[in-house]
């Protein structure tokens, strides 16, 4: 075979055959050359449009007895190009080792990650800028986000005001309404610190003090006991009883 007869053929990237430029169509755009054809030949890419349009018309039909025969056809076909190492070594091909192959892969389940924990604030990774963002909803069911720092997040997570929902966000239980309803149904409207009728909410360690509005840190309080305490620690306040 001359140069002239290298320059007038190709082969074709399916069945690897040497065959004339005019059995592959002519690439377009603006990268393309005056000689340039693309990888398929005429026939393969027939029988690729074919079975293209019968997956398309009725998948449901297309047995995989066909795919896996279209695709024996092709790998039986005569390669003019390198043998494979497997082929050279063995001296003879087995193209069902790659259906075969193709077989397991669509068989084999999606793996799953790691289940979070919903209550372990361990499994939090911040953003680039330290951030967690934290989900919730409000009073009138709109929701809402914001961008909280990770030890915010983890303090929250640990007092059961909100759960993890990925490694990068949580989720808060509560809105304020819904809040106050279930610190005062938990303590059965009732004092934390002198038993009376209580019917607001106040916190063991202020807000002014680190303190944040968790469960396990709201208790109910009536009147008195609320103004009177005010910023004051719950053992300074007990003291003074």
């Amino acid at each position: 075979m001359n140069d002239t007869d290298l320059l007038s053929t190709k082969q074709c990237a399916y069945c690897h055959k040497l065959k004339p430029l005019t059995e592959f169509r002519r690439r377009t755009g603006k990268r393309s050359k005056g000689q340039s054809r693309r990888g398929a030949c005429r026939e393969c890419r027939k029988q690729r449009e074919t079975l293209n349009i019968k997956l398309t018309a009725n998948p449901l039909l297309v047995k995989l007895d066909t795919i896996q025969t279209h695709q024996i056809t092709l790998l039986e076909r005569p390669k003019e190009g390198k043998p494979s190492s497997a082929a050279a070594s063995s001296g003879q091909s087995n193209p069902n080792r790659r259906v075969r192959g193709l077989e397991q892969r669509r068989k084999r389940p999606h793996s799953q990650g790691t289940k979070l924990n919903p209550e372990d604030p361990t499994q939090l990774i911040p953003s680039t800028k330290g951030m967690i963002l934290m989900r919730g909803h409000s009073d009138k069911g709109r929701r809402w986000h914001q961008e909280i720092d990770l030890a915010l997040a983890i303090i929250l997570v640990r007092e059961h005001a909100a759960i993890v929902v990925n490694r990068r966000t949580i989720r808060r239980l509560y809105s304020n309404k819904d809040f106050r309803a279930y610190i005062l149904a938990r303590d059965n409207y009732t004092c934390y610190f002198c038993g009376a009728y209580g019917d607001t909410i106040d916190h063991l360690l202020p807000r002014a003090k680190g303190g944040h509005t968790t469960p396990d840190n709201c208790v109910c309080a009536c009147t008195l006991c609320n103004q009177t305490k005010a910023d004051k620690s719950v053992e300074d306040f007990m003291g003074r009883i």
